[in-house]
């Protein structure tokens, strides 16, 4: 089975029914892949929620799934060096935390499922599988 990290971009289109690519391909894909998360994914997502049965419901579907632990400080030093890189390119990031998103998946080897177009862009400058 494939481990696939998904976005805060997908799940807050998940939860809100939006039909999207990234959206349609994890309600049927949900069966046959291994859904990973990483902190700043699951920060994102619980802190657009408004409800706190909301907030419990999704907090407890977040435990369920695969947890990246890498180390935060390589990580945000290397997410640094990636924004730096891609500015020093000409691409501006509106987010600086979907580089430390990217790196998730880039150091487990993993492909980030998103609907941030942001993405195509850092993948497009490294290693990043989308």
């Amino acid at each position: 089975m494939d481990i696939i990290l998904v976005d805060t971009s997908v799940w807050i289109n998940f939860f809100k029914g939006n039909e999207t690519t990234a959206t349609l391909f994890l309600k049927s894909h949900v069966s046959d892949i291994i859904i990973a998360t990483c902190p700043v994914i699951l920060q994102e997502v619980l802190q657009g929620i408004k409800s706190d049965k909301e907030f419990k419901t999704v907090n407890s579907y977040f435990n369920s799934l695969s947890k990246f632990s890498n180390n935060p400080y390589e990580l945000a030093f290397d997410a640094a060096k990636l924004y730096r890189e891609l500015r020093i390119n000409g691409i501006t990031i509106r987010k600086p935390n979907d580089c430390l998103i990217a790196l998730y998946a880039i150091k487990n080897n993993v492909r980030l499922l998103h609907d941030d177009k942001d993405f195509y862009h850092i993948a497009q400058n490294s290693t990043l599988m989308v």
